[in-house]
């Protein structure tokens, strides 16, 4: 789940260290795999490529000579005229080592990515070459057998920072050691702050609440600003409901569904934590205003207009607030999830499509490494982003680990458009990222039921409305 982008059918849920080991060995393995594989699949279309085809070597780059045509998802719309100017400038530079690769971006009006217009592209197999994703996706694209195995063609040689992309990243694109996409960017949610209300408050917006008895002391005395001013704001509809539900489990290290995949594991000690947590601040404090059944766009008006004190959020949330909603990025900072257990994670990449010709698959890696996977180049590059009025200095999408992360950190802060130092707390405790639950949306929806007991109902039965909601998804995960 990622603001207005629905997530849909996510992986198995697995533990952290589970997914990092494996991330990382797959990473390892990469290369020792790519050895033994070739290229076997072909297509049918005019444009496959220069000709090699099934005989050409999997792991080698794109060769400069091939000819072929990629189709690539989400290329920036005519409104975002600042991104679209940058996605042409990739291309033609792109086109400087690869002059024969011709790239056909797909627009789409409105959002990139929609559940039912991309579940009904992945049935009718209608999607582009190189389709975007987010990275609770990977399962319903296996499920209709829509992405190509690239571990063959992702090595040190195709994408050279391989070694240096967040394990836990690649492991939302690997299923049984095989990679199917390369990502695009990732997040981990935290808890936004209005620095402007903190102040008003008495309250350092430096240090943001680390524990949840912090946030509702907080918010309490945000609260008391009065001017129909809130301390604490929470979803509870659209799905979104649930979805934070599940944040403020992660982060007291509860989960929603057991390891088995086959539970829910809400209905316990922490979620009842969690609920009369939210049922005290809201119905007890007064802390989290009237309105309520509020979906993503709701809160971040509140707090962008400075009747909000906090709320969970990822990044990039600020951006949107600033360049939709005329607020200054000066009046935002950020820190941790409380709680601090783990938070919850996710992010979008790109995966290409399955069947299409080697040479292809080798030129939409090629596409993706350079514009996506490379410090300092494409999504990266931080200068020219600047330069044209977009938004440099948040935390994330922040993809790297080792030297490339303190390049990339360095450049984001000598080209920041915005006080990198409101952030610090949130860069300074890095927490656990976790992924969402299998079946997120369908669990989500059940859990807008709780959150909008909890927030409507001072009278609410909380362990009526767990109990229930844990039943529900019982029959949900039932269907697996």
């Amino acid at each position: 789940m990622r603001r207005v982008r629905f997530r849909r059918t996510p992986r198995t849920h697995r533990t952290r260290r589970t997914r990092r080991a494996g991330a990382v060995a797959l990473v390892s393995a990469l290369t020792l795999t790519a050895l033994a594989a070739c290229g076997t699949s072909s297509d049918t279309d005019d444009d496959n490529g220069s000709g090699d085809g099934a005989n050409s070597d999997p792991t080698a780059p794109l060769d400069p000579g091939t000819k072929v045509t990629i189709t690539i998802d989400c290329m920036p719309p005519a409104a975002k005229a600042a991104e679209l100017k940058e996605w042409n400038e990739d291309v033609e530079e792109f086109n400087k080592t690869y002059p024969h690769v011709t790239v056909r971006g797909r627009s789409t009006p409105g959002q990139c990515l929609e559940p039912p217009r991309f579940t009904a592209m992945l049935k009718a197999k209608s999607q582009p070459d190189v389709f975007y994703t987010y990275f609770t996706d990977l399962e319903q694209v296996l499920d209709n057998d829509g992405a190509q195995d690239i571990s063959a063609y992702v090595n040190d040689r195709t994408v050279p920072l391989l070694k240096d992309i967040d394990p836990d990243v690649l492991a939302s694109l690997t299923r049984d050691g095989k990679l199917y996409g390369l990502p695009t960017s990732n997040y981990r949610m935290g808890l936004l702050i209005n620095r402007r209300l903190f102040t008003e408050a008495g309250l350092d917006p430096d240090t943001p609440p680390a524990t949840w008895e912090d946030v509702r002391a907080a918010a309490k005395r945000i609260a008391a600003l009065g001017g129909g001013v809130a301390g604490f704001g929470e979803y509870s509809a659209a799905n979104t409901g649930g979805w934070h539900f599940t944040a403020q489990m992660y982060s007291l290290g509860g989960d929603v569904v057991d390891a088995s995949g086959k539970k829910a594991a809400f209905d316990d000690a922490t979620g009842k934590q969690v609920a009369r947590n939210l049922h005290a601040m809201r119905w007890e404090d007064d802390s989290m205003g009237k309105t309520q059944l509020l979906k993503w766009g709701d809160l971040q008006k509140q707090i962008a207009t400075d009747k909000l004190g906090m709320f969970l959020a990822a990044p990039d949330d600020v951006t949107y607030m600033v360049q939709q909603l005329g607020a200054k990025y000066e009046n935002f900072g950020m820190g941790p999830i409380p709680g601090g257990r783990n938070t919850l994670a996710g992010g979008n990449n790109y995966m290409i499509k399955k069947g299409i010709s080697p040479d292809k698959v080798k030129a939409a890696v090629a596409w993706l490494n350079f514009k996506f996977t490379t410090v300092g180049k494409g999504h990266y590059d931080w200068r020219r982003a600047k330069a044209d009025g977009l938004p440099v200095g948040l935390p994330q999408p922040n993809l790297w680990r080792n030297d490339s992360k303190a390049k990339d950190d360095a450049a984001r802060k000598q080209y920041a458009t915005m006080p990198v130092e409101n952030f610090k707390a949130f860069m300074d405790n890095p927490v656990p990222g976790k992924a969402e639950p299998p079946k997120a949306q369908e669990i989500y929806k059940v859990l807008d039921n709780v959150m909008s007991g909890i927030l409507t109902n001072e009278d609410a039965d909380i362990d009526k409305l767990l109990s229930t909601a844990a039943s529900q998804v019982d029959q949900v995960l039932a269907t697996r």
